[in-house]
């Protein structure tokens, strides 16, 4: 594994479906030649090849880099993300924008190019109609426009029942910070009471193991007890982390890990906590701790902090969905204790502080110098051997200091050595001590979770003053990252608002284009309910990707539309608007198929090893791709006839043409 902080890697199949992306521009420009080609050669006055192909392709060029931009734009936010989310999918903005731009250059250069050679040759040119498919989609298009454009307001309500209808689907589903991996083995921390022995917490640890492998799926185990004190996750020997394997087939994991738990359970009196390898480092990543969820109480007295945070275990208990519910171990254990006499001290002429410095030396060591020895470094660590560590006695009678009068000055003679009792450790998170109690979450989401958990300590426990809780772990990450990504989706959409508006030049037409993006939410909110139902930092990841995606269907056809008006003299009115949109059907099916198709391995990939992460952002872009590209074919025309003939006159009259009746080419 590499080391906790280099939490960075490519999901498994995120490149898969990026070449699909270039595909869009090449789609548009490439079916826009074509169909101008085969108008010139039906044409009784036929143009140069190579003016109709520079002319057609001029013609889809703003609409190409117009979409472009924007789809860059909404993929900027994911660089501004911190911490986990940040590393899993800022490389994912790196792939989509290198892979678009790429595209953009080879649909401006290479594709007209090619167009100019092969496509003039080609067999299909001879055919003045179009392929039966098309023509039936463009015929029945055809039919359901003329029967929506007199009527925007009923189309528009429609889909505003749809919108709000998938939105009351919202707060039926879960929430979680990411979604749930199937790493394919699982990581068991078992802990036992502190201060066991090693050779006890040993025999533990050999009974947990032949009871995980009792369990029929179970492969084999690995097990670590303890972690060396120089160790960054230092534990005692009752600690142990079992590292389990399972064998291909069999039943799901959940249940094969709660009957792991179980069997656990049932050996002996030991805190469990089971998890995955890659989930259980993000678990102690976020919030220190190795488990999803971790309610810190924060406070001054160490006695007070035990009895708050039993309070909290207690009230966490009973709630459905729990499991793994832990008590930070905060025990008094026994300990050799020492008080140094600070006048007895002084009296021969020793600083109490020097003389505390140079006992810790000889009892817990300290490294001296190192040694090379065949291009390898040694430490050379000094302190005294066992036995004088070990024997309180030993211990007292240890000289410190000789006088001039050769009296031995013994550290019994300047401190008071006894035995007692004491924290096992104390922690502290900025600079103030805590206890954690944590858990781990089965068969509910997080966010319903933690609401509960906190309607529970808030109505069970009375915090004193100067106490107070903070919950931490995966929901913490996932309101923060939730919060930053409302706000840059919203800089994400006032961003596509500003591009529109310097291209058109109208807040109208702007408007209509953007009204993709709530037409691409019905389908995406309603596919993650029929599959997921469950938002997490992935969903909203892709809510924001596909506003960019689903602005690309309304570019093309209000461009279009603008240019007939424009350049080619039509009248605005319905059958304008019906051409343009018969002209625009083909590409704006085939951009939202081939991007789709792309996606479909990870659609089929649902609970495989490294698909969890990019399987609902799949969900999502299909999901809005869908409504909005069939409710676009519909709404975009509607809507445009009713409120496009205002900004297009102003557009007009900005180039020197006053009329928007048909004028003589």
């Amino acid at each position: 594994m590499a080391p906790d902080h280099e939490i960075g890697w490519l999901p498994s199949g995120e490149i898969a479906w990026l070449p699909s992306l270039k595909f869009c521009n090449a789609i548009v420009d490439v079916e826009n030649v074509f169909r101008r080609l085969r108008e010139n050669r039906h044409s009784s006055h036929p143009r140069p090849t190579l003016q109709v192909v520079f002319e057609a392709s001029s013609e889809v060029r703003n609409s190409i880099v117009l979409s472009t931009i924007i789809v860059i734009l909404v993929f900027i936010p994911l660089f501004a993300l911190s911490g986990i989310e940040g590393r899993l999918f800022a490389p994912l903005g790196v792939a989509y924008i290198i892979s678009l731009t790429a595209s953009l250059v080879v649909s401006l250069t290479v594709t007209p190019v090619l167009c100019s050679f092969l496509l003039p040759r080609a067999k299909v040119m001879a055919n003045e109609a179009d392929g039966w498919l098309v023509v039936r989609l463009k015929n029945l298009d055809r039919r359901i426009l003329n029967r929506t454009l007199r009527h925007p307001y009923l189309v528009l309500g429609g889909c505003g029942l749809l919108l709000v209808g998938v939105l009351l689907l919202l707060p039926l589903m879960g929430t979680n910070f990411l979604p749930p991996f199937n790493e394919g083995t699982a990581t068991i921390g078992v802990a036992g009471p502190p201060g066991i022995s090693l050779a006890a917490s040993d025999k533990i640890g050999t009974e947990v193991e032949e009871a995980m492998l009792s369990v029929p799926e179970v492969k084999s185990t690995i097990r670590r007890t303890g972690r060396a004190e120089m160790d960054e996750h230092a534990e005692g020997v009752h600690w142990h982390e079992i590292d389990v394997d399972f064998k291909e087939g069999g039943r799901p994991q959940p249940l094969v890990l709660n009957e792991i738990r179980e069997k656990i359970e049932k050996v002996s009196d030991v805190y469990v906590n089971i998890g995955q390898p890659i989930s259980h480092r993000l678990d102690h990543l976020l919030s220190g701790v190795r488990a999803q969820i971790a309610v810190k109480v924060f406070g001054n007295d160490l006695p007070e902090l035990r009895r708050l945070g039993g309070q909290v275990q207690a009230a966490m208990k009973e709630i459905p969905g729990i499991v793994d519910l832990q008590l930070e171990q905060l025990v008094l254990v026994p300990q050799l204790k020492m008080a140094i006499d600070r006048e007895a001290a002084a009296r021969v002429g020793i600083r109490s502080g020097t003389l505390a410095e140079e006992i810790e030396m000889a009892l817990n060591g300290t490294k001296v110098a190192q040694v090379l020895e065949k291009q390898r470094i040694y430490d050379v660590f000094m302190r005294f051997d066992d036995e004088s560590r070990s024997d309180p006695e030993r211990i007292k009678n240890t000289i410190v200091k000789f006088l001039p009068t050769g009296q031995e000055i013994q550290i019994k003679d300047l401190a008071d050595v006894y035995r007692g009792d004491g924290p096992n450790m104390v922690s502290r998170e900025d600079v103030q001590r805590r206890i954690v109690v944590s858990a781990n979450s089965h068969g509910r989401d997080l966010g319903s979770l933690i609401q509960e958990i906190r309607r529970n300590i808030t109505e069970k426990i009375k915090l004193p003053k100067g106490y107070f809780i903070v919950y931490g772990g995966q929901f913490e990450s996932q309101q923060q990252a939730s919060r930053l990504l409302l706000l840059l989706g919203t800089l994400s959409l006032l961003g596509i608002f500003f591009v529109l508006y310097v291209h058109f030049k109208s807040v109208a037409l702007t408007l209509q284009i953007m009204l993709n993006v709530p037409l691409a939410l019905i389908g995406s909110i309603f596919a993650i309910y029929i599959t997921e139902r469950e938002l997490s930092v992935a969903t909203l990841i892709a809510f924001i990707t596909l506003t960019g995606i689903a602005t690309r269907n309304g570019i093309m056809m209000i461009s279009h539309y603008v240019h007939l008006v424009k350049e080619e003299r039509e009248a605005f009115g319905p059958e304008m608007i019906i051409r343009g949109s018969l002209e625009r059907l083909v590409p704006v099916f085939m951009t939202a198929f081939s991007a789709a198709l792309a996606l479909f391995p990870l659609l089929a990939s649902k609970g495989q090893p490294g698909k969890e992460i990019l399987y609902p952002v799949a969900v999502v872009i299909v999901g809005g791709l869908f409504s909005s590209t069939l409710l676009d074919v519909i709404v975009t025309p509607a809507v445009f006839y009713r409120f496009g003939r205002k900004p297009m006159e102003r557009l007009m009259a900005l180039h020197g043409t006053e009329s928007l009746e048909r004028r003589p080419t």
